[in-house]
């Protein structure tokens, strides 16, 4: 199991927007994202910015993302979410929630 942390930014005005839409996440998505191997899934909120973490428990997570961006609903969903978030300004390019170094865990 890999723990992961990521970071993006919430714009204010659309902030309302975003919680109401994860307080009734689509069933398919979230059957999605089981079925692409994360579970233990929050993304917390403070002062515009969200915080995810997920616990990824499959083989080949490079895949299994790739499968997620491929599914339709997924991307109907993301398209939704997508206009309500910006990236952090240390994002690298291509990348639209950063991941975050994990410097300290405690069982």
């Amino acid at each position: 199991m890999k723990r992961m942390g990521q970071v993006i930014k919430i714009k204010p005005e659309k902030m309302e927007q975003y919680v109401e839409l994860h307080a009734n996440v689509w069933p398919d998505v979230l059957k999605k994202i089981t079925e692409c191997n994360i579970r233990n899934y929050s993304i917390f909120l403070r002062d515009n910015y969200l915080f995810a973490y997920f616990e990824y428990v499959g083989d080949n997570y490079q895949e299994d993302m790739e499968k997620m961006a491929a599914d339709p609903k997924t991307q109907e969903w993301w398209s939704v979410c997508k206009p309500c978030q910006q990236p952090i300004d240390s994002a690298d390019q291509n990348e639209w929630w950063a991941d975050m170094q994990e410097v300290f865990h405690l069982d």
